[in-house]
């Protein structure tokens, strides 16, 4: 099934159609530098006119602002977007950078509405708990979140970053739609037991980084080339571990260009790839400032990898150098998911 304009689609889990890649509105909220508001309007604009209608974003993004300006784009384009948002993270002081999990069922309800009226629309397609506070059984949570779907707040939900049995007994209160949790050629810990979870249940996965917050795009100049920027706090992008990050980037490099291909579709190719020999729908949300990105990366949809390929891009995430997070991200992950 295609939307007019040609673009592929699949359904993830709980009927919830989509387009075969998403965009992450995440770094259109300064967390890479400034952003001039009405170019990233634009690009935002050019996701949806070229087809791809799930757009990502979270009401810790920006402080609010993220979810403000999506909600400038759903002021024109509603019935174009599927609108997908997350509660549960909170920061711990005024410089957001130090968070923490919360998860009780009455944060759920104010989150909700606050995100609401930042959007501007009656409704949010899919509702994601940003992360687990363990200290909040996953069943309870899950139960306000279902709440929500009953007041006609929320049309599906989904969940990021959770373990394996946190998505079972999750999916045991109310049909789960999405996991959501970073994946990518250097990022594959969810397959050991939450992608296989996934399948089992029938949810689908929605992998954010799927470029490895840019760095599988291969552009990135040098670690010098992110002051102000908050990957320079990430141990990947610094120093010497860039320098040899830099060398796995150069493998992806060299299949594309035997292929015609540039290196940020080999991975999202390999994505859809992984996601087929696994046995459930995948839809990454790469974000990107530039239109000219948003059409690169939707091009990896025509894109077949070759056995050849695949075995030598298998290899790459053994040879990363350096954890994927830390408590500056505002993707944070708290512990390794299982």
């Amino acid at each position: 099934m295609t939307t007019t304009t040609g673009t592929p689609r699949t359904t993830l889990g709980d009927g919830l159609e989509t387009s075969l890649l998403g965009y992450g509105a995440m770094g259109l909220a300064q967390v890479y530098g400034a952003v001039d508001e009405d170019d990233a309007l634009a690009t935002l604009h050019h996701v949806v006119d070229v087809g791809i209608d799930l757009v990502d974003t979270a009401d810790l993004y920006g402080q609010g602002s993220n979810e403000r300006l999506v909600g400038r784009l759903l002021a024109d384009r509603r019935d174009e977007v599927t609108l997908a948002t997350k509660f549960g993270i909170v920061p711990e002081d005024d410089t957001y950078t130090r968070m923490s999990a919360r998860n009780d069922p009455a944060y759920a309800a104010e989150a909700v509405d606050a995100s609401l009226h930042r959007l501007g629309v009656d409704v949010i397609d899919l509702y994601y708990l940003h992360r687990r506070d363990p200290r909040v059984p996953v069943e309870d949570v899950v139960g306000a979140m279902a709440d929500l779907v009953r007041a006609g707040k929320v049309r599906h939900l989904g969940l990021s970053e959770v373990t394996a049995a946190e998505l079972r007994a999750a999916q045991a209160v109310h049909p789960i739609a999405a996991v959501q949790s970073e994946w990518s050629l250097w990022s594959r810990d969810v397959e050991r037991a939450v992608v296989p979870a996934a399948a089992e249940l029938g949810v689908g996965f929605v992998p954010y980084s799927p470029l490895s917050r840019g760095f599988l795009a291969g552009g990135l100049a040098g670690a010098g080339s992110l002051v102000g920027d908050w990957r320079s706090n990430l141990e990947r992008f610094r120093g010497s571990a860039f320098e040899a990050n830099q060398a796995l980037v150069a493998v992806v490099r060299g299949i594309a260009e035997e292929r015609g291909a540039t290196p940020a579709q080999v991975a999202l190719a390999w994505l859809r790839h992984q996601g087929e020999a696994l046995g459930l729908p995948v839809v990454p949300i790469p974000g990107s400032r530039r239109a000219a990105r948003v059409d690169e990366n939707l091009a990896s949809l025509a894109l077949t990898l070759d056995a050849e390929a695949l075995a030598a891009l298998g290899e790459l995430a053994d040879g990363v150098v350096g954890a994927r997070s830390d408590r500056s991200d505002p993707d944070w992950v708290s512990d390794t998911r299982e």
